[in-house]
């Protein structure tokens, strides 16, 4: 009967005057109301607890060993945003465990996290955290590294920075990298 009444409706209705205003409710993911109610949730943690000390980023690597070891022969892991997402989701939550429950800044009074996917298919988490014991300005060296790890003393942890965090090869690396001028970086990397 509900199609018989639509396509009569479609059929006897005037052509022009097509579609109707829906308004989407809060209850549906992305919508205006639901990301205005999210940032006034947001902004009521800003009220309770004042600003956040951390700003984490936690982004999905596809080259993961536990991504890599579900794929049948021949995939590759953008063909399998399941195991993407799976993978992800496990590893998040033992990165939120290291935050809250192993507490390595600190005890957490409360945090707030969005995941989102990236252009090119990777979930990317942002997580606010708010502590019990703000962090001294005069404390966050200690928190922050910026230089490569001895290559010599843990090869391991060179090889990952590598790969992962360094933006591009350049200096000896890669001389013709765009960065690169009379072989030397226009961005002073890494020095």
């Amino acid at each position: 009967m509900y199609i018989v009444f639509n396509l009569n409706s479609m059929i006897f209705n005037d052509p022009s005057n097509i579609g109707q205003r829906v308004i989407l409710p809060s209850s549906f993911t992305g919508s205006p109301r639901y990301l205005h109610e999210k940032t006034q949730d947001a902004m009521t943690y800003v009220c309770n607890y004042g600003r956040p000390d951390l700003f984490v980023t936690f982004t999905c690597n596809p080259e993961w060993p536990e991504i890599k070891a579900e794929l049948l022969t021949g995939q590759r892991s953008f063909d399998r945003h399941d195991i993407i997402s799976r993978v992800f989701h496990l590893k998040m939550k033992k990165f939120i465990k290291l935050f809250t429950k192993d507490e390595i800044f600190g005890k957490v009074k409360c945090y707030m996290a969005s995941v989102e996917w990236q252009k090119w298919d990777l979930p990317h988490y942002h997580l606010l955290f708010w502590l019990e014991r703000k962090i001294q300005p005069d404390e966050i060296d200690s928190f922050i590294v910026a230089e490569l790890p001895n290559q010599q003393n843990d090869p391991k942890l060179y090889d990952i920075v590598t790969k992962n965090m360094v933006p591009g090869p350049c200096g000896e690396h890669s001389l013709t990298a765009p960065c690169m001028k009379n072989g030397i970086c226009t961005k002073k990397y890494p020095y």
